[in-house]
């Protein structure tokens, strides 16, 4: 699953490449991005993305029980309600597709990039299905200890989507890549997933059971994440709404930015997420509060060493952007637009990361209310952010806004869980922050100082110039982010170091 992860993530980079080749910074791609909202509300009423959490618990109990007759009968009616809705609200957004794509992007004013726009979220819808399914049948797989088909999924799922725009995009334009979208949704995560799930025993029939104490306790876990809004489902939703009120392609350099941020995001807090998740959970199971608030602060202390490399980001943000993205329709001018958004993004690449352990500490606590109602209430009082952001600085503002509302959101979701878990090692991680924040700002000007030294031997304006401007930068970082781990004694920096400094010396032995 580690492995799947980053595949994903690497993939998904592709992904984004095509599209940027394709479309450029432009109204088409803008266009693609808004016919994705009205899906993933979709997607998150049906809580396909919380499948693991709340469905996986219950079955597990009824294979320990020896009872997986019982978990079949609860697995085949919690498809077969959950899966009806979802098709009915499917066919519903598809008929008033023109009124919701108009309520979710108010500044969309261009009538074809509108009428794009519908088209695309039609397309787009009935993968919500599949993801749902496709959901079961992996928690399915999970419950079973069996990860190789699952983690296939999301990698034919993004070349789905890759396969679709390269080989219809020449006729069909952006539209293509919503074909891809279903596509890949519909093998990957419904025809692989199924044929994965039969392999361990699945069984269905149709059941309407809704007495059925299974599906209550399924209910009662789903219900709040159902209604909640979470930081990821809130950054996709405003980046599209407010977008729409700035230039055609603001909405398309948003999201060029927020993938580069979160491949630092995925490859740090979701990897490390998904590794300290089980370990909370057998730690909540045993009542051992110290324990996990002890695994959850180091947690958070070695997370905080993602601030440097977002800093290193920031300096590199031409190179960067020009590098992934720079051909085909994605021009200069699109460049510069990107690498302007992406600093205030970078701004906010710990607090994403962060966000993804400190909320699985409550869900290891099966307390999916708490976390929800909080995450909602955070994501009202952060709207004037974005109002004003966008009001003062334009789509950079939108861009911060994002960063200082996810910042909010998990300093807070910390303070609180650590006043109800009694957390005595909390201020431990506080100071460890403002300390790596300090010593990357330092290196940001210094690295900063040296790009501006070096600006006339290296031509940023090219694509082998940011390579080898990237390339010295990164180097000159590795010394003195080592250096600056062994001066100030950073343990998290030091291991860093000693790991890689052992992995080096074993490959050149062998």
């Amino acid at each position: 699953m580690m492995a799947s992860v980053f595949l994903s993530r690497v993939i998904g980079l592709f992904r984004e490449m095509a599209i940027a080749f394709a479309g450029g910074a432009g109204g088409d791609v803008d266009a693609y991005q808004i016919a994705f909202v009205v899906p993933e509300i979709l997607n998150h009423v049906a809580a396909s993305g919380f499948l693991s959490i709340t469905f996986i618990p219950i079955f597990s109990d009824y294979l320990a029980d020896k009872n997986e007759e019982e978990g079949w009968r609860v697995f085949s009616l919690i498809m077969t309600c959950f899966g009806a809705i979802l098709i009915f609200f499917i066919i519903a957004a598809v008929l008033f597709a023109p009124e919701l794509v108009s309520a979710i992007a108010p500044g969309l004013k261009d009538p074809v990039i509108f009428s794009k726009a519908v088209r695309m979220t039609r397309i787009i819808l009935p993968a919500q299905f599949f993801f749902f399914s496709g959901g079961l049948f992996m928690a399915v797989q999970f419950a079973k200890e069996c990860f190789f088909i699952p983690a296939l999924a999301p990698l034919l799922y993004n070349l789905g989507i890759i396969a679709g725009g390269m080989l219809l995009g020449p006729y069909i334009g952006m539209e293509a890549f919503s074909w891809g979208v279903l596509g890949g949704s519909f093998i990957g995560n419904f025809v692989l997933q199924y044929r994965g799930a039969k392999k361990c025993g699945m069984k269905y029939k149709l059941s309407f059971d809704f007495r059925h104490p299974a599906f209550k306790k399924y209910l009662f876990l789903t219900l709040p994440l159902m209604l909640g809004l979470t930081m990821t489902f809130s950054t996709e939703f405003f980046l599209k709404f407010f977008g729409s009120f700035m230039p055609g392609g603001s909405i398309a350099a948003l999201n060029y930015g927020l993938r580069i941020m979160f491949i630092l995001v995925g490859l740090f807090g979701q990897a490390v997420g998904m590794a300290a998740y089980p370990f909370m959970a057998r730690l909540a199971a045993e009542r051992k509060l110290e324990e996990m608030n002890r695994l959850l602060n180091d947690t958070l202390r070695g997370l905080s060493v993602v601030v440097p490399f977002s800093v290193l980001a920031m300096v590199l943000r031409h190179e960067i952007v020009l590098i992934i993205f720079q051909r085909g329709r994605f021009d200069a001018a699109a460049t510069e637009l990107t690498s302007g958004i992406l600093v205030f993004l970078l701004a906010g690449t710990f607090a994403f990361a962060a966000q993804t352990v400190v909320v699985r500490g409550f869900y290891a606590m099966q307390n999916t209310l708490f976390p929800a109602v909080f995450g909602t209430m955070a994501v009202i009082i952060s709207i004037p952010l974005f109002y004003y952001g966008m009001k003062i600085m334009g789509v950079n503002g939108i861009a911060l806004a994002l960063s200082l509302s996810a910042f909010l959101q998990v300093v807070i979701l910390y303070a609180l869980w650590n006043r109800r878990s009694r957390n005595i090692y909390s201020r431990d991680v506080y100071l460890f922050f403002v300390k790596i924040c300090a010593i990357s700002a330092v290196m940001g000007v210094l690295l900063e100082w040296f790009k501006r030294m070096f600006l006339d031997v290296f031509d940023v304006t090219s694509f082998s110039g940011c390579i080898l401007m990237a390339a010295f930068l990164s180097a000159l970082f590795s010394a003195v982010f080592v250096s600056a781990g062994y001066i100030f004694r950073i343990k998290e920096i030091t291991d860093i170091a000693g790991r890689i400094a052992e992995k080096l010396k074993k490959t050149a032995l062998f």
